[in-house]
């Protein structure tokens, strides 16, 4: 029997009070306008927009910084120092002549084995139990296991979710119904804290930002309030928009230049599309976020194999508007008359940039000394975009037509021209994927089944531990080499895995150039499409359902027992069809938003989003300086790590901006 909240017996509280005390005290605490209208709307929003985020990350900072903290009430005798996301466990054996084994395992570990907690001895006497602690995880629900030490026999099994710098007791021992049946009874010595608190908080500071933007907007589009505005600011509107670096077409962008004399008057897309942009911005934003922490909570950390959390969103979701971009940029190049050897040199180059760059960031080892070859991390981020770039690109400029100007779809299979007229680049990926599934679940792998798809380690009740990532795992070992790949796979966390994984391997770079050319249908769709704003919310829609269905078949609307799970690790086809599926829906959001309606400008996503590869190395690059990381009081706090997080983020959001207004680009 399990009882939340309830006292303890005097007995315990005695034992409790004079032997281990532990825990944390009380808990932490619209229409669019005119042209002009919208000119003086851009003038003042921006310099507005950048104060409000700043004073929104000072909130931020000032609501969740320490103040009084919630010191633990401890002991001197007390042994378990309790860390974030951990729990105090007392186990109280009162049988007089058994002694305990406790297992424990998280219900998030699927098919895991149990793993050793403790031992208890039998109790000496009655009303003196025999006392154990420990600490356990309370990021997920718990499964605890109490066996007879001496007969390996289970005794009870309880499941509950403990929470953070709780302090709980199990007290095992006979009923008193006098017929020798043994009870484990969970009781609630000291409430745990709401470790979400700070999140909360965060989230309320930021919709107070977003009011505020709102407010200021609307007060922006009165007419009078506008003409005073305009009067006291008779300054030209620049709207100028650069591309990120993988980004859509403007005049700046690094393949554009090589074929600026070339210039044609061909059509193009009629705007800048800031949806693009935006949504680039969103995934940047969220990626900085996550990589540097995330409050330390573990749904802003990687899942540790199958299923879904925040941090496993973002790359995929930059991935596909990658492709959209390529394909925006690659056919305003082309219809300026570059040709497509010259534009192939620029793709090589650019890819290979990236890769270099990539390899630079994953081995940040100038505080340990020189970097060894032989120790030398070969995939990662990076690396991976610049090998999905080049094949996408090359792809497409292969098989590249002119778009015609006024582009008419008025045959009777026309309504699917943005798919028939990429065949050959549709059979090219099709081939490939089946590549995939060909290698990923007939691949004989040494000392593991055929078609693995586990975290191998404690899962599959240890049967396969080191088979972790199966044919994926096993062709970058063979390939790369164990010292070559990431030494702390996410699933070290769960399953304890003890053989090297990389997440950015080769066999996912398969269907992460599927993702990319996912994206690169929505960018037909925009552009093929053009001022048919309907036709374009239908074909997004069409692909976020479709795209959603192939999901639900693969995985059986099941974290684990699907036949091909969602699972970041793997790069598993499940993953890419609901990322993707996501994505489309986000555009369906953003387009008539931010291009259609003018609603919203994008800010401030914008701003990253134009301003990526800048962002993306330079948060990895100065992650341990100040002001994006300083010493905490209480490394152990929720709280701290997310303002530190927060507050790093929004920096690097103001630099975007800053360099924006200053038309400082960093394009490779």
């Amino acid at each position: 029997m399990m009882y939340e909240g309830e006292e303890m017996s005097s007995t315990w509280s005695t034992a409790v009070e004079r032997d281990l005390r532990a825990g944390r005290s009380g808990p932490e605490a619209q229409a669019k306008q005119s042209p002009d209208i919208g000119m003086s709307v851009a003038r003042v929003t921006g310099p507005v927009l950048a104060v409000l985020l700043l004073l929104a990350s000072v909130l931020s900072a000032t609501m969740l910084a320490p103040g009084d903290s919630w010191e633990p009430d401890l002991e001197k005798n007390k042994h378990v120092e309790l860390k974030m996301d951990q729990a105090l466990l007392l186990i109280h054996n009162e049988l007089l002549e058994t002694n305990l084994a406790v297992y424990w395992k998280s219900e998030y570990c699927y098919c895991c084995l149990f793993q050793f907690l403790v031992n208890v001895s039998h109790g000496g006497k009655p009303g003196k139990p025999s006392i154990a602690a420990v600490s356990l995880s309370t990021q997920h629900g718990s499964i605890l296991q109490i066996n007879d030490s001496l007969e390996e026999k289970e005794i009870c099994r309880l499941e509950y979710k403990f929470g953070e710098f709780g302090n709980y007791s199990v007290s095992v021992k006979h009923t008193s119904n006098g017929v020798g049946e043994i009870t484990c009874d969970l009781v609630v010595n000291k409430n745990p804290v709401d470790s979400n608190l700070p999140v909360t908080i965060a989230f309320l500071v930021g919709l107070a930002f977003i009011i505020a933007i709102s407010f200021l907007k609307l007060l922006m589009s009165l007419y009078d309030f506008n003409n005073w505005i305009s009067k006291a600011m008779n300054s030209r509107e620049t709207d100028h928009l650069i591309n990120s670096e993988l980004g859509s077409p403007s005049r700046e962008d690094p393949l554009s230049a090589v074929c600026q004399s070339e210039t044609r008057h061909l059509p193009t897309l009629p705007h800048r599309l800031r949806s693009v942009d935006t949504f680039r911005g969103i995934a940047l934003t969220l990626m900085v976020f996550v990589n540097y922490g995330g409050g330390k909570y573990w749904y802003f950390k990687h899942s540790s194999w199958n299923g879904l959390t925040v941090a496993d969103l973002v790359f995929p979701w930059f991935v596909f508007i990658m492709g959209s971009s390529v394909f925006l940029s690659m056919t305003t190049i082309l219809q300026r008359g570059c040709s497509k050897l010259r534009l192939l040199g620029k793709i090589t180059w650019r890819s290979f940039l990236l890769i270099c760059i990539g390899i630079f960031i994953v081995n940040p080892n100038y505080c340990l000394g020189p970097l060894s070859w032989d120790k030398m991390r070969i995939p990662g981020v990076l690396q991976r975009l610049g090998m999905t770039y080049f094949v996408v690109a090359v792809l497409e400029l292969l098989f590249a037509k002119p778009v015609p100007e006024n582009y008419a779809l008025e045959r009777t299979y026309s309504s699917l021209q943005d798919i028939t007229s990429s065949w050959p680049q549709w059979l090219f990926i099709l081939i490939l994927e089946s590549v995939w599934l060909g290698i990923t679940f007939l691949l004989p792998v040494p000392g593991c089944p055929i078609g693995y798809l586990g975290p191998g380690g404690i899962g599959d009740l240890g049967k396969y531990s080191n088979c972790t990532g199966g044919a994926a795992g096993y062709i970058d070992r063979l390939l790369l080499g164990h010292d070559h790949l990431y030494q702390h796979p996410s699933s070290t966390v769960l399953y304890h895995t003890e053989v090297a994984y990389d997440p950015e391997g080769i066999l996912g770079t398969i269907n992460s150039i599927m993702m990319a050319f996912l994206g690169v249908q929505a960018g037909k769709i925009l552009l093929y499409y053009k001022d048919q704003t309907k036709s374009i919310l239908i074909r997004f829609t069409a692909w976020c359902c479709i795209l959603g269905l192939i999901s639900v078949a693969l995985t059986k609307v099941s974290a684990n027992e699907g036949f091909i799970p969602i699972n970041k690790n793997l790069w598993s086809i499940s993953y890419v069809t609901t990322l993707s599926s996501s994505a489309f829906f986000i555009l369906l959001v953003l387009y008539p938003v931010v291009d259609v309606r003018g609603l919203w400008t994008g800010a401030p996503f914008v701003y990253p989003g134009m301003n990526s590869i800048l962002v993306y190395v330079g948060h990895e690059v100065f992650v341990n300086y100040f002001p994006f990381r300083w010493k905490l009081e209480d490394k152990e706090s929720h709280k701290e790590h997310l303002t530190q997080n927060i507050v790093a983020t929004a920096l690097w959001v103001l630099i975007a901006y800053i360099l924006y207004k200053k038309k400082i680009f960093w394009k490779i």
